[in-house]
């Protein structure tokens, strides 16, 4: 695009540059913009910014900042956007510090052309427009970040939370706690997998004691796990079937087939090892063992 003529905006940044960065500078510690960055590192953001925007400014389309021209300033602020959120800065935070160049300009402008009320009008609002929409590109971009760091940590929170125990050799344990949603699901299946394949192991124990309450789509969770298991060559077990958990399976109809069901993890794990043709037996009492002995 050619040089847009029909401002002197680019024209006044590049020649007050200076002085503009140290009223901006100002003003962002006013405002409390990015109050977490160091007087050097904001020197330099800042300067880096001014420079991209003059030159974007001075070849590029004020209206379309989607343009290849505002792409420098695009990339700057995404990084900017990127690194403050990750260091906990807010959305409001981050756009501050483009929002707070808006008073530098005005004044700048206002000196310059304090005799041509018409055109600093004009200058004005076209400063407002481009600067109002970078700095709700840069919200925009914070608030991704933000959402991209939350779903990462929900995801690595459900990992954390549904933890495969082995119990024994050939018999594994999940125990659920808390809701049992499809995300979840799909987290516990593969948790599961990886570790019958990882361990050979022939038994799951699925214990939903932590589980609050049992539906209809909770149950289908359950029993697509059990089916995933066994396509894997493992039998599953659900334990944790409380009286309240029987009588709302019962009364919603739900067929758990030919799923083995306990009440505790420990009935479970019992039915485990006698599948596995293992018997745990109480040791002799220690007097009995040393008089044997003797």
């Amino acid at each position: 695009m050619a040089e847009n003529r029909e401002t002197i905006l680019p024209s006044l940044l590049k020649r007050h540059e200076k002085e503009i960065l140290r009223a901006w500078g100002a003003e962002q510690l006013r405002s409390h913009a990015l109050s977490n960055l160091r007087d050097d590192d904001r020197a330099r953001l800042s300067g880096e910014f001014l420079n991209a925007f003059q030159r974007a400014f001075q070849t590029g389309d004020p209206d379309n900042i989607e343009s290849e021209q505002w792409r420098q300033v695009r990339e700057f602020l995404a990084d900017l956007s990127a690194e403050q959120a990750k260091q906990g800065a807010t959305p409001v935070e981050i756009a501050t510090f483009i929002f707070s160049l808006k008073q530098i300009l005005f004044r700048t402008l206002e000196d310059a052309l304090s005799k041509n009320p018409e055109q600093f009008a004009r200058e004005i609002w076209l400063a407002t427009l481009i600067l109002d929409r970078l700095g709700l590109y840069t919200t925009e971009m914070a608030m991704k970040i933000r959402e991209d760091v939350i779903a990462r940590q929900q995801t690595e929170m459900l990992e954390l939370s549904t933890p495969v125990v082995k119990l024994w050799d050939g018999v594994l344990a999940l125990p659920l706690i808390g809701t049992l949603d499809s995300a979840r699901t799909q987290i516990v299946m593969e948790s599961l997998l990886q570790e019958i394949v990882r361990t050979g192991s022939g038994i799951a124990i699925v214990d939903i004691t932590g589980v609050p309450t049992v539906d209809t789509l909770v149950a289908q969770h359950l029993l697509k796990t059990v089916a995933a298991a066994r396509l894997m060559g493992a039998e599953c077990i659900i334990s944790g079937i409380r009286p309240q958990i029987a009588s709302t399976i019962v009364h919603l109809g739900v067929n758990l087939g030919d799923v083995t069901t306990k009440a505790t993890l420990a009935d479970a794990f019992s039915v485990a090892l006698r599948r596995n043709n293992l018997v745990v037996t109480k040791a002799a009492p220690a007097v009995h063992r040393k008089m044997t002995d003797e």
